[in-house]
């Protein structure tokens, strides 16, 4: 039998309560779902700013992201411990970019990166498998969320959603 050593997160130390998605992380059943929803205050706060504050937006949050959780992982000496969910922050972020927010938006873009970002196909999975630190822990999640954005600006494109 195997046990699993209880890791210890500091939601006071400013990096790490970042990376854990303010604390929603850190749920004890499917930590990067509930942690993607850490993006929502980021997508409706820029939902009416122009396309270029929404990608630059992403991009800051895509760089700082890989401080935060190469600092985390290195706290809690975890590579990409699952409560770390700061790349689904920026992978559900990215997928959203320019788009109509709407319940309907919303959910199809979330339904769209969590596919992504659980069943990694090519690319997804040889980055996630190759690349290490806190770019390996960002790189997986940001080309979740490109896919993603793809596929939901085609949707719009051609009516399925408005």
């Amino acid at each position: 039998m195997v046990l699993q050593q209880k890791i210890a997160f500091n939601l006071k130390k400013p990096h790490q309560f970042l990376a854990l998605g303010f604390g929603l992380g850190l749920a004890p059943k499917a930590p990067g779902t509930f942690g993607t929803l850490a993006a929502l205050p980021f997508i409706f706060a820029t939902a009416q700013a122009s396309l270029m504050v929404q990608i630059a937006l992403a991009i800051f949050i895509s760089i700082v992201g890989v401080w935060l959780c190469a600092k985390t992982a290195k706290d809690v000496q975890v590579h990409d411990h699952p409560a770390i969910v700061w790349d689904e922050i920026a992978g559900f972020y990215i997928t959203m970019i320019g788009a109509a927010i709407s319940w309907q938006s919303l959910l199809v873009g979330f339904v769209l990166f969590r596919f992504f970002d659980i069943l990694k196909p090519w690319p997804i999975k040889l980055l996630d498998k190759k690349v290490k630190g806190g770019f390996g822990i960002m790189i997986d999640d940001v080309l979740a969320g490109i896919f993603s954005l793809i596929i939901i600006q085609a949707l719009f494109k051609v009516g399925y959603l408005i």
